[in-house]
């Protein structure tokens, strides 16, 4: 995000710790696809992903008093954010549910970017498989690879930002990129 949105984030926020509630839906209107987007590529789920979504506004408010307007503000809603998704996926391992459908008519593709200049429809069925492919490929990384590219990829934090979301050092975030990028190359070889 820009440095005017990174302004009036923390405007918003000093707003929500003075008790203007109002300010809330200011900072929701701004946040709410992107962090959409990143909750959905990490759950593969678009249920659980606006769950997610919700529960971080709602953590936000309730942590209100807590933000220090010094902290980028987009740091802190992903590490909420991430905080969550790690809680979701413990809880989902203890608790395993059977779909009641196997339709793959909900499971649309998370890095759906087929363009829409496509030149026929082979070329955007081609582009299609190929988002698929990446969306797969992603979801089968481990978990702080999977964090640590769509951060960095799809949220252009910095690694240092990472780092302080993931409480490791800037390095191991490099090293997680790295390994990601690495694992990605290989599965995703037929479509290089």
């Amino acid at each position: 995000m820009d440095p005017e949105t990174h302004e009036a984030d923390v405007l918003a926020m000093r707003r929500l710790q003075g008790g203007d509630d109002l300010a809330l839906n200011e900072i929701m209107a701004r946040w709410k696809q992107p962090l959409m987007s990143y909750l959905l590529r990490q759950l593969g789920s678009h249920e659980d992903a606006l769950d997610l979504t919700m529960e971080t506004f709602v953590r936000i408010y309730e942590n209100r008093q807590r933000y220090a307007s010094s902290a980028r503000f987009a740091r802190w809603l992903f590490t909420i954010a991430t905080n969550l998704v790690r809680n979701h996926v413990r809880w989902r391992q203890r608790h395993p549910e059977e779909p009641l459908e196997t339709g793959d008519d909900e499971n649309t593709s998370l890095l759906d970017t087929v363009p829409h200049d496509a030149p026929s429809a082979a070329g955007q069925l081609d582009a299609k498989e190929q988002a698929r492919a990446v969306q797969q490929a992603i979801a089968t990384l481990p978990t702080e690879l999977r964090t640590a590219i769509l951060l960095f990829e799809y949220e252009n934090l910095s690694h240092a930002e990472i780092a302080a979301i993931e409480g490791c050092s800037a390095k191991a975030v490099e090293t997680r990129l790295y390994r990601a990028r690495q694992t990605l190359e290989k599965k995703l070889a037929h479509w290089m």
